[in-house]
């Protein structure tokens, strides 16, 4: 074999690992932006004082789960908002309605979320309060 061939087949080589990486890169899921970027940072205050509020009033959830429900238990009744949000799919986000009634628990069932890391967003008004938390669980 020549200098010459060897040169071409290289090349063709090259060429075609080029074309396979953008291929690839054209075809993956595209990375989603925050599309209310500049909403959120309008009220990053107010969340702010709702998050520093759960620490003053010592009113941080409990998230706890077994086989078939994760249960989250309040400190006082509560009603709000639930977000489950999936960080390697947001696809799987889950929202739901918080109303804990009198004995301060909410449970979602575990066959609607599946097995993973999952950041939990909880924002709900107790005692004419309202609050903001976010925690990370690993639902095994």
């Amino acid at each position: 074999m020549n200098w010459g061939k060897t040169i071409v087949i290289v090349l063709a080589v090259f060429i075609l690992f080029i074309s396979g990486m953008g291929l690839v890169f054209f075809l993956s899921p595209t990375d989603d932006y925050d599309h209310e970027y500049y909403e959120k940072g309008l009220t990053f205050n107010r969340d702010y004082d709702r998050e520093l509020q759960v620490n003053k009033d010592h009113a941080k959830p409990v998230i706890t789960y077994d086989a078939k429900n994760i249960t989250i238990t309040f400190t006082s009744p509560v009603t709000g908002k639930i977000k489950f949000m999936r960080p390697s799919d947001t696809g799987l986000d889950k929202y739901f309605n918080l109303n804990s009634g009198s004995d301060n628990k909410v449970e979602f069932p575990l066959t609607e979320l599946p097995k993973g890391q999952w950041q939990i967003e909880m924002a709900w008004e107790a005692n004419h309060k309202s609050y903001l938390n976010q925690q990370e669980v690993y639902i095994k």
